[in-house]
């Protein structure tokens, strides 16, 4: 017996949801337009089989149909909210600093299409990371198990909401 895969929901800010939104409208609308009309005009060069304008083409189409439906996806699964309180305890949208084999870490927790290309760190609320220490408030330690099963403990040090 199969069972079919629900996608999950993540964390967006009205703002992530709203540029996100926007960037799907443009590839769905006047980006797709756009790449009909290069493929077309490759395909007039002649020979398929040694254009490199209607290859090129095709694979960017490729690329911008994915794209497509990881945002339709994202959008369709969001949850979009306020950006989290600061107040210390840990939620979706905020960066937390948590100290790990005497190191400290800096990461932001939720949905990387928040960062909006900052060079943050970024892991999901749903990661084993993630869900450990979701909820947790500055001071408190949180265990999780990493993929080669062995406990890792961190500590809470800062939790602060992502400002872009």
């Amino acid at each position: 017996m199969s069972e079919t895969a629900t996608p999950t929901a993540s964390y967006l800010t009205q703002e992530a949801f709203d540029r996100l939104k926007a960037e799907l409208d443009q590839l769905s609308g006047e980006g797709r337009t756009e790449i009909a009309k290069k493929i077309e005009a490759a395909r007039d060069e002649g020979d398929l089989k040694e254009n490199g304008g209607y290859h090129a083409a095709k694979e960017e189409q490729g690329k911008m149909e994915a794209r497509i439906r990881q945002l339709t996806q994202l959008l369709d699964n969001a949850i979009v909210g306020e950006a989290p309180a600061d107040n210390g305890v840990v939620a979706p949208g905020m960066v937390v600093t948590v100290e790990m084999f005497g190191d400290d870490v800096e990461f932001l927790l939720g949905s990387r299409e928040i960062s909006d290309g900052d060079d943050l760190e970024v892991y999901s609320e749903k990661s084993p990371l993630g869900a450990a220490i979701n909820g947790k408030k500055i001071g408190d330690t949180a265990t999780y198990s990493a993929p080669n099963g062995k406990k890792i403990e961190v500590t809470i040090k800062a939790a602060k909401p992502h400002v872009p």
